[in-house]
């Protein structure tokens, strides 16, 4: 048996790729359900990109959809367009190219999605390549065949697992102690995309204390070469737009502040409920006599303003929610300084993101994908983060289900959450069931072992995988709420109110993401 388990463990490359031919062989099939705009985003992108010279790259306002991506992405964009280009002239042709929605453009753009996956696959291998099989192959269900990703890269369109594989390698890194590759893996993911900066600060503390904290000779030798290979990184992303005078361009694209502080569909997060208490407060004071001047921008119409309209809370800044991130992630960076444990890196840099996406600026539901991809990594740990990340895995796709708003993906997202679902249990269900027949068989002196581990402080009397009554009365909840809004809200109301719906999945599946980030927070100040 321990033959069979090292012969598994040590050719590993053909049974994860195996993992991806069968996402992909499903991704395929979705290759002509709905895209977003954003599809036509990308397909501009590499227009651009091929019919420019760089120096025009953040200037060009041929299309809405201008560059807003950093260097990187932008070259990236312009290693596809040579594909493209050869596949069919008119992808990249930047004026008569606009709004082409040839098959052509759309199997070129939908494989390209699929095959930048491979980035997520190497990444996820290098992770799990050193777990116990049953370990590897449950991460690798959770992160490879994510329905998240799914949703927001294969059927809305985007490139999100290729960026979260640069995310994954870095952390493979970390975890092997190795802090300098680290480091470098992500600064190169920085000028990928730059919301992924909201974990900067877990990398500057972690590499500080654990790589630099060396001594004054040996530690400043470190901390330059640590340095100088970021700088090397941010220099080859945006010299050529610094040697053209352009650089305050490209930022301005990259933070655009005036879209407001949140999205037309709120993201599950803080701000939904400041927005609900400012409109109840407003409603409140108007009914007792107070004249309370209506915003004419609206939160619940769909529209993103150029400010952040609040009838009597105090308007919001990015300043303020800069504040609030810094805030919330101070007992993580604390933590970091004083015990910079690789093991912990993964949890650290999950809860980094679940703390922008609670309180940042303009955040999209996309984004829950930064904190529940690095969380897969955390729940083949103990039995309590596995009850956690089943929670929120299920928490964070609900919450997407609003990017595919036409009826024919409706059974597409709903199968996809449901398949999910049952992988989850089953995988959970068989791992620490055999755990827990492993802590009941084993010798004494490994029984006080397995007591003392989080396994054995996470489980219940029950044994194995169970879901507590509050967190089986919350999934419920989410049935309920989806009934409400696709079945007896139209039926009941009509055309009235039609921002209920949405409302209510957003302050709902906000109730879920505060509860996984309390979790979290309660996790890493807990002592070591």
């Amino acid at each position: 048996m321990a033959d069979q388990s090292a012969g598994r463990r040590g050719n590993l490359m053909p049974q994860v790729l195996w993992f991806f031919f069968i996402a992909a062989c499903v991704k395929l099939l979705l290759v002509p359900s709905y895209h977003s705009t954003d599809f036509e985003v990308h397909r501009h992108w590499l227009a651009l990109t091929h019919s420019l010279p760089v120096s025009d790259w953040y200037l060009d306002e041929t299309s809405p959809w201008t560059l807003d991506y950093p260097p990187f992405f932008a070259y990236f964009e312009r290693f596809l367009s040579i594909f493209a280009h050869l596949i069919d002239p008119k992808i990249v042709d930047i004026q008569n190219g606009l709004n082409y929605k040839a098959n052509s453009v759309i199997y070129f753009q939908r494989i390209s999605v699929i095959l930048s996956d491979l980035w997520l696959l190497f990444g996820v291998y290098r992770l799990s390549k050193k777990l116990e099989v049953k370990r590897r192959d449950l991460m690798w269900v959770l992160i490879i065949w994510s329905p998240g990703l799914v949703i927001v890269d294969h059927l809305h369109f985007q490139y999100n697992g290729f960026l979260l594989g640069w995310l994954l390698l870095s952390i493979s890194f970390l975890q092997e102690g190795r802090d300098l590759m680290g480091g470098f893996v992500f600064a190169v993911l920085l000028c990928f995309k730059h919301l992924f900066a909201v974990a900067a600060p877990v990398y500057f503390v972690y590499l500080l204390r654990h790589y630099c904290w060396k001594g004054m000779v040996r530690g400043f030798s470190r901390l330059s070469v640590m340095g100088a290979l970021v700088v090397a990184v941010f220099a080859a992303a945006y010299g050529p737009f610094v040697y053209h005078g352009q650089i305050q361009q490209v930022l301005r694209r990259m933070f655009p502040f005036g879209r407001g502080l949140c999205h037309a569909y709120w993201a599950p997060n803080f701000w939904v409920f400041y927005i609900l208490l400012d409109k109840e407060l407003a409603f409140f004071l108007r009914k007792v006599g107070f004249n309370i001047q209506v915003p004419s921008a609206s939160f619940t119409g769909g529209l993103v303003g150029d400010s952040s309209p609040f009838a009597v809370l105090p308007q919001i800044t990015p300043v303020t929610t800069f504040i609030m991130v810094l805030l919330a992630l101070s007992p993580c960076l604390i933590k970091a300084w004083r015990n910079p444990r690789p093991g912990m890196i993964a949890r650290w840099i999950a809860y980094a993101y679940t703390c922008g996406f609670l309180f940042g600026w303009h955040v999209h539901e996309k984004a829950s994908l930064h904190f529940v991809i690095p969380l897969a990594i955390v729940a083949v740990q103990s039995l309590g983060d596995a009850r956690h990340y089943f929670v929120l895995s299920i928490v964070s796709c609900y919450s997407l289900f609003p990017l595919l708003y036409e009826a024919q993906e409706y059974p597409i997202k709903v199968l996809l959450l449901l398949v999910h679902c049952a992988l989850m249990w089953i995988g959970f269900s068989a791992q620490y069931a055999e755990d827990a027949v492993a802590g009941a068989t084993a010798p004494a002196p490994a029984k006080k072992k397995v007591a003392q581990s989080n396994l054995k402080a996470a489980a219940s009397d029950e044994g194995g995988f169970v879901i507590g009554w509050i967190g089986k009365i919350y999934l419920f909840g989410i049935l309920v709420v989806e009934i409400w809004g696709q079945f007896l809200h139209p039926y009941l109301l009509g055309d009235k109110l039609p921002f209920v719906p949405l409302m209510l999945m957003s302050i709902y599946c906000s109730l879920g993401i505060m509860y996984s980030w309390i979790w979290q927070l309660r996790w890493i100040i807990k002592p070591t």
